[in-house]
């Protein structure tokens, strides 16, 4: 489904990305681990083609993102869904409004079928209660899970997830995890997911990559992670950063 082949990008002399190689299959979860500062929220925006590398190719069912402009990426971008860390929720609109944006400004559906399909949508991720409740008054596991129903609102065959389970706390951690996994299973996706909760890694991937001064140092199962002899991603499961924190 996504492939990156050689992908470079520095900003302002900084290496970001250093030639990442990876392969995500059709309907597999990857997780995508790094120190913070690593370059793993760039790698999901050239993906979709928020940002264009200084080398490389960005490959999305064949498509190449790294070339594409306009209407044609325009098309790329719409097979996609984006959860974002923060939620990104608008904060003069409520729940039900914010979920139903997407459908809005980019469908021909009537508002009656565009309130049955959020009204649906709500419910995957069990926030159909709070439709009509502001974002100021969210606690941060209901904004990610109202940021995530407006993600896949527009059944998108690739969701990218930037930490879903930052700064929320075990019990809300795990219900994101179990979103995660609950919606692969029902929609059929392909799944990125940046993240360095080693829980969340383990429970959601199908596979895992860590990234490492703008390369990919390792993939592999998650056992094979668990089990991994490679110092870079041994010191980062154990909780040991030193030399991994970016500069």
């Amino acid at each position: 489904m996504i492939e990156l082949i050689d992908v470079h990008k520095q900003f302002e002399g900084n290496k970001v990305l250093n030639g990442i190689n990876l392969r995500i299959e059709d309907s597999e979860t990857l997780v995508v681990l790094g120190g913070s500062g690593g370059g793993k929220s760039v790698m999901l925006r050239h993906i979709v083609g928020l940002y264009k590398p200084d080398k490389g190719q960005i490959l999305v069912d064949g498509v190449d993102v790294a070339k594409t402009t306009g209407s044609d990426l325009a098309t790329v971008r719409r097979r996609f869904g984006m959860c974002f860390q923060s939620g990104a929720l608008i904060n003069w609109m409520n729940v039900e409004d914010n979920v139903a944006l997407p459908l809005r400004e980019l469908s021909d559906l009537s508002d009656r079928e565009i309130a049955e399909k959020t009204r649906e949508t709500l419910a995957l991720v069990s926030m159909e209660h709070a439709a009509k409740v502001m974002p100021s008054e969210l606690s941060g596991g209901m904004k990610r899970r109202a940021a995530l129903a407006r993600a896949i609102i527009r059944n998108p065959q690739i969701i990218l997830y930037d930490e879903p389970t930052s700064d929320l706390d075990p019990v809300m951690a795990n219900h994101i995890n179990e979103l995660i996994l609950d919606l692969k299973d029902k929609l059929n996706v392909t799944s990125v997911v940046v993240t360095h909760d080693m829980h969340s890694a383990y429970t959601v991937g199908d596979r895992i990559a860590m990234l490492y001064e703008g390369k990919i140092v390792q993939t592999g199962t998650p056992d094979e992670i668990k089990h991994t002899q490679n110092p870079l991603v041994r010191r980062f499961i154990d909780g040991d950063t030193s030399g991994l924190l970016a500069t």
